[in-house]
């Protein structure tokens, strides 16, 4: 019995994955701040934004905006320069 050659795919396999920007709980910064910055720089709507900053408040943390590295980290400095803690996982 003669087998045939298997046919190689080309499977292309994206190294753009996925990441998670993580609003972190302080204790210098109002909720009223908060909420705006994650309005202005995340484009939540301010209920969205909110339940994030509670979350953070409560849990110590909360993941805000899921994305492509390069753009997080666009971010992590806009909210760097407002004094408030994110990170990136």
């Amino acid at each position: 019995m003669k087998t045939s050659p298997k046919k190689q795919e080309n499977i292309h396999i994206s190294n753009r994955t996925e990441h998670c920007l993580i609003l972190h709980n302080d204790s210098k910064n109002t909720f009223e701040f908060i909420i705006e910055s994650l309005v202005d720089l995340c484009h939540h709507d301010p209920y969205q934004a909110s339940q994030c900053a509670l979350i953070a408040h409560y849990k110590g943390k909360c993941d805000i905006k899921k994305g492509m590295l390069e753009d997080l980290e666009l971010l992590v400095k806009s909210f760097n320069k407002r004094g408030i803690v994110v990170t990136i996982e």
